[in-house]
């Protein structure tokens, strides 16, 4: 099971990942993935990556978060032979939910996740993943879902993480991969 990228893989997918200054607001240096999406090279050596990782994991189900997890998520749970669930936010989903709040800088937020989302097997091996974590408060609720929902949610994994915001100290027991580090 590899852990890491090799470098030269490592500098593929960095260089498809564009900053854009000042959004969503000034300040802000976001990561955007979208020339990643565009790239059948740089997409597929980090699928292949992530596909890699996961194997031996033996995986039920993979949750993606809204929106970017569902991307790298659904293609993941199709390489993997798993099962998908998409975590989205508020009132986004038809059939009766279950809900976790999070905390945002100025009031709350919750996801969402249908309440027959792991079927009838308990304690079903889950993997979260997301594209970005920056302060964490999302994918913290989204673990807590998947928790609530009967299932063990044995990594989380993101694409990116944002080391300085410190998003990884609310999975104080929880196994956290990130990709790519900044």
């Amino acid at each position: 099971m590899s852990n890491a990228l090799n470098d030269e893989d490592k500098n593929l997918i960095l260089s498809h990942i564009r900053d854009v200054e000042d959004f969503p607001q000034p300040g802000i240096v976001f990561k955007d993935i979208t020339p990643l999406l565009g790239s059948t090279q740089a997409f597929n050596t980090l699928m292949d990556h992530l596909t890699e990782r996961y194997l031996g994991y033996e995986l039920d189900y993979i949750a993606g978060i809204d929106a970017r997890g569902f991307i790298f998520g659904s293609v993941l749970a199709d390489r993997l032979g798993v099962g998908f669930v998409p975590i989205r936010k508020k009132n986004k989903l038809p059939f009766t939910t279950i809900a976790q709040k999070y905390s945002l800088e100025y009031g709350f937020d919750e996801v969402e996740m249908h309440i027959d989302a792991f079927g009838e097997k308990k304690g079903a091996k889950v993997l979260l993943i997301d594209d970005l974590i920056a302060t964490g408060g999302t994918a913290k609720a989204a673990n807590e879902l998947i928790k609530s929902g009967g299932a063990d949610c044995v990594e989380v994994c993101f694409i990116i993480e944002l080391k300085f915001l410190n998003g990884r100290s609310l999975f104080k027991d929880d196994n956290i991969y990130s990709v790519l580090k900044y």
